[in-house]
């Protein structure tokens, strides 16, 4: 995405003297994609953003696996996590491959620390709760439905508001940076007319605070496999200043308008992301398929390429029974899949529907780490047959 925000004070000219009022520079800072030649900003810092005190290793960042076994549809119960951690320490890793972690978290307390991702940018969708995601960037607030983007190479910490529940779904990607879908954008970077969101939809940070105090300040970075810590005598957001077309930023699901049709829409209409190795697409509630002979629900497929990856967030899934809010479905490919028994059929006639999802494709397999399997409900991969819907009905077990 290309778009130029500007904010706090800049000199007229790029990379020429910027004076504080005591007559020292200030510290220029270039934040780049793809070796300089992608987007990028440029940062005024009251203090040189390499001046750090101290290191220390945090550990290794491991994740443990379930052991291997046959491949199946898997339902992930995530509703009954309760709140722990704040908005990095309190993660509860899903899935994961060379391209990508996925995770839930239910913050409970404020990052007391600033935190860094070096190898690619992260998305966290904001199912519940409020609060404010802080960067050298400025603030910006968050709400429910919204779509954090925090490009890679952004100090950031969560404070949520006290007093509500938060909820979150991550996905870190491993490889590179998350966009808008190449074919919303014309050659220049903007938005087409044809786009189900544009420019208006997404929030920059707002008010930029310039912090001059001193004491001792924590910088974690994840990176290679370990989160190191970063200690500064300075506080780290001491921006003055900045330009360009990096930086974090947020979109709301309620913003995404969706593209119907007279028949039954593929889900790449649905997309809203693309990362390396993966697509990230929202169900969001929506007109049905108007054909005189339309089948609202979605035809059964095949992931031939990709395994399929949905977090239910709220609503009434057209195409599945009993799947409840933070419920997380994963199909792996190899394995055809499609509506319920008795959905398909269900939906003729159906006027809209009102579901609201995220749906994470990828291009590599995923592998259940230990913590989802201890979350699984095993009895999904035999929901679509019609024995263990009428066992289910019938109240046996």
């Amino acid at each position: 995405m290309s778009y130029y925000v500007r904010r706090g004070d800049v000199p007229h000219k790029r990379h020429t003297q910027f004076r504080q009022p005591d007559g020292s520079l200030y510290h220029e800072e270039v934040m780049g994609i793809h070796g300089f030649a992608g987007i990028q900003s440029l940062l005024y810092h009251l203090r040189p953003p390499t001046a750090i005190e101290g290191i220390l290793s945090a550990g290794a960042d491991e994740i443990r696996y379930e052991p291997p076994g046959a491949l199946r549809h898997r339902l992930l119960l995530t509703a009954t996590l309760q709140p722990s951690g704040d908005a990095v320490e309190g993660r509860v890793p899903l899935l994961a491959n060379a391209d990508l972690r996925i995770s839930v978290v239910r913050p409970l307390d404020p990052m007391t620390y600033w935190y860094r991702y070096a190898h690619g940018d992260e998305l966290i969708f904001v199912h519940e709760g409020d609060g404010v995601l802080e960067s050298q960037f400025g603030s910006l607030r968050y709400r429910r439905h919204d779509y954090l983007v925090i490009p890679t190479g952004v100090l950031w910490r969560i404070l949520p508001d006290g007093g509500a529940d938060q909820r979150m779904l991550v996905v870190e990607s491993a490889g590179g940076h998350l966009e808008p879908p190449a074919r919303y954008r014309n050659r220049h970077g903007q938005f087409l007319e044809s786009a189900p969101y544009g420019e208006r939809d997404i929030r920059p940070p707002g008010m930029l605070e310039t912090h001059d105090e001193q004491g001792t300040f924590e910088v974690r970075v994840k990176a290679r496999g370990r989160v190191t810590r970063y200690f500064y005598g300075h506080h780290p957001l001491d921006v003055v200043g900045w330009d360009g077309h990096l930086w974090p930023y947020a979109f709301n699901v309620d913003d995404f308008e969706p593209i119907t049709g007279r028949v039954h829409q593929p889900p790449p209409v649905h997309q809203t992301f693309e990362g390396p190795g993966f697509v990230v697409c929202s169900f969001v509630p929506r007109l049905a398929d108007y054909h005189p002979l339309a089948i609202p629900s979605p035809y059964n497929h095949s992931n031939v390429d990709s395994d399929e990856v949905i977090y239910y967030v709220e609503g009434d899934f057209m195409s599945r029974r009993g799947v409840e809010k933070a419920a997380v479905t994963v199909h792996p490919n190899g394995i055809p899949h499609g509506p319920h028994p008795g959905a398909y059929e269900g939906s003729i006639g159906r006027e809209r529907t009102d579901e609201l999802a995220v749906m994470i494709d990828t291009f590599r397999p995923l592998r259940l780490t230990a913590e989802a399997a201890g979350l699984e409900d095993e009895g999904y991969a035999g929901s679509w047959s019609p024995a263990a819907l009428r066992s289910v009905e019938g109240g046996r077990p």
